[in-house]
């Protein structure tokens, strides 16, 4: 069978227009694991509220980072996409959950160059039912729909795999060498607690307190909290970071229930009125930087520490195309054309 690849990111709107950044919040917040309640609340709140307000508000953070030749997240994913291609012989392809470049197109491409068989990358380290899941489910859909034939593996959340965190601690050590920072924060994008206790495979382990996420459970195989600290801890340890040196948040919250804590925004407020003056963050839930990237964290996040005190704020880039994580993505890849990877 003919082997082919499709990387998966989240998407972008086409430009940071209003109208184009509406029509993108509509399909992304409409997503049933995205925003998790019955469909008339999903709608009553998405278009009812949320469409006749955000959009005007987002596309003028858009805006402030998007770039000549497009949405950074789509500029960095394709440029990935081109050098990974340049370390495996098979025909890799790009899509996005949303927006135009669609997952179904993405199969195309792949099927129109004789691809029997696909190796589906979500491009995240963490599962989460708002990322990897509705990825997995919407590429199954549209598989059955369209290419009944088709056979999909798909990569497993790789966030403490140690090739994967070697390459991150290195980039991280990378980007900071020079630097002298009190703090290193891992900022990682929120999500509301419920979808944590949605994705308990044993339904009673995530209690979401001060130790289910350190107890071994088999629930951690789909717990984006526990993956999150995991993160942070080995990459901690392969560093040599000092206990207390660092910490993790989560940004990105949306609506009034609760979401994982501590908040991103209220860490760094806090961390500069406790007379940190110098803090380095890192947002590890990406792969590419993006709209929560370049924006909520190396601006809004900068405006924060300076307000209340804090001197040098270095944000890490994320891995976008570090020459250590080409490879890895190659070697994932080539390794799967020969054996197929075990979810």
């Amino acid at each position: 069978m003919k082997k082919g690849v499709l990387l998966v990111n989240l998407g972008s709107p086409e430009s940071p227009e209003p109208k184009d950044v509406k029509k993108y919040l509509g399909e992304f917040l409409m997503d049933e694991r995205v925003i998790d309640v019955p469909l008339w609340a999903r709608t009553l709140l998405v278009k009812g509220i949320i469409l006749n307000t955000r959009p005007k508000q987002s596309a003028k953070a858009y805006k402030k980072i998007w770039w000549d030749n497009g949405s950074p997240l789509i500029v960095l994913s394709e440029q990935l996409q081109e050098q990974v291609q340049q370390h495996t012989d098979l025909p890799i392809a790009l899509a996005m959950r949303y927006g135009s470049m669609t997952i179904k197109k993405g199969l195309q491409e792949l099927v129109d160059k004789g691809v029997e068989e696909v190796f589906l990358i979500p491009l995240y380290p963490q599962f989460a039912m708002a990322t990897t899941e509705t990825i997995l489910v919407l590429a199954e859909e549209v598989r059955q729909a369209n290419f009944p034939d088709l056979k999909i593996d798909s990569l497993p959340a790789f966030y403490n795999k140690s090739e994967y965190i070697k390459v991150l601690a290195e980039s991280i050590k990378g980007h900071l060498e020079g630097k002298n920072y009190e703090h290193l924060l891992f900022s990682y994008h929120g999500v509301p607690e419920r979808h944590i206790r949605k994705s308990d495979i044993t339904n009673g382990h995530c209690k979401i307190d001060g130790s289910c996420c350190a107890t071994a459970s088999k629930a951690h195989e789909f717990c984006y909290r526990h993956q999150c600290k995991e993160v942070t801890r080995l990459v901690g340890e392969y560093l040599g970071l000092e206990e207390n040196s660092f910490s993790t948040s989560f940004q990105s919250r949306l609506g009034f229930d609760p979401w994982l804590q501590p908040y991103t925004d209220r860490t760094i407020e806090r961390l500069g009125k406790k007379g940190v003056k110098n803090m380095a963050i890192v947002t590890p839930a990406f792969v590419s930087d993006c709209l929560e990237t370049l924006e909520e964290i190396a601006m809004e996040g900068e405006e924060i520490f300076h307000e209340v005190g804090g001197k040098d704020f270095t944000t890490v880039p994320c891995l976008n195309t570090d020459k250590n994580w080409v490879k890895l993505l190659a070697d994932w890849i080539n390794d799967w054309s020969v054996t197929p990877v075990e979810a």
